[in-house]
């Protein structure tokens, strides 16, 4: 049987970096504060785009996706250090992966060894698409973890219900979502997301936002958004299924532990079996005949 998890969700506020250490010094501080309260940390899609502001000259999206994709293997080597100085499972946030001709968008699992695992994010937004050229990596996957398998879908990719249905499917109990979004709207797609994910599947997603203003950055000048975990709809649970939630567009820590044997029971005996009673196949919609 899974045992309980000490989650740590994060609203990572952007910060100037002036250098790359400027970066290293900011994952470490925040780091540390995450790991004297939980086992496992989730930090935000492109987080580390912040130190895009060290590495170019003035704002402009195309500079700085290179830049960044040039200090890849540094910025990936920075996170791998914290989780290990920590001796914490992280999930720094997703890096851009410059590949043969073209980007991912990868969000790495870190385990206090160093060793690291990869989820790569499956559709792209408008912007990474047009702008940016990032391509869709591998299809969704699961992590094993000292808890059981953990899912991770990347912002967008929350939205679409399949992508986290095939995880639980292969036994992911917790869908990790990092997120970067510079409107309300973009943020509340994606919290809305989470919650229809946990309800549909009767499991627990987190979100992890940036915010804040950055006006020195292109790709992160404004960012929306709060820190939370979201499970089932149910009776054992929240009325509003809220297991913890930070407030709006304010940087910090969300904690919370996580019990997966709380699934187990309101899958079998809760007033509905949503994650059970999943539609194995969906015939094609016909149109209705009236009659008199």
């Amino acid at each position: 049987m899974n045992k309980p998890l000490r989650l740590g969700v994060l609203a990572w506020e952007v910060a100037r970096n002036r250098t790359i250490d400027d970066y290293a010094t900011h994952l470490d501080t925040l780091v540390a504060e995450g790991a004297a309260q939980a086992d496992l940390l989730l930090m935000p899609e492109y987080s580390c785009m912040e130190v895009a502001g060290a590495l170019t000259d003035r704002p402009d999206p195309s500079a700085e996706l290179e830049a960044v994709c040039a200090q890849s293997d540094a910025i990936l080597a920075i996170m791998r250090d914290a989780a290990r100085r920590h001796k914490v499972w992280l999930m720094p946030g997703t890096l851009p992966r410059p590949e043969a001709g073209f980007v991912r968008n990868r969000a790495p699992l870190i385990a206090p060894d160093g060793q690291v695992a990869f989820q790569d994010k499956h559709v792209m937004t408008r912007f990474e698409n047009e702008s940016w050229g990032v391509r869709a990596g591998d299809p969704p996957g699961v992590f094993e973890t000292p808890w059981g398998r953990i899912g991770t879908s990347i912002c967008y990719d929350s939205e679409f219900p399949m992508l986290a249905r095939a995880q639980v499917e292969a036994g992911a109990w917790l869908i990790l979502v990092p997120t970067c979004t510079d409107s309300m709207h973009g943020f509340n797609r994606v919290r809305i997301s989470a919650e229809a994910r946990a309800l549909e599947n009767q499991c627990f997603v987190a979100v992890s936002p940036t915010v804040g203003l950055a006006p020195w950055l292109a790709t992160l000048d404004e960012n929306h958004g709060c820190a939370g975990v979201y499970g089932p709809v149910d009776r054992g649970f929240p009325d509003d299924g809220i297991m913890a939630e930070g407030k709006l567009d304010v940087g910090g820590w969300v904690f919370t532990t996580l019990d997966p044997a709380t699934l187990d029971e309101v899958r079998e005996n809760g007033a509905v079996r949503n994650c059970r009673d999943w539609p194995k196949t969906v015939p094609a919609a016909r149109i209705q005949p009236f009659s008199a």
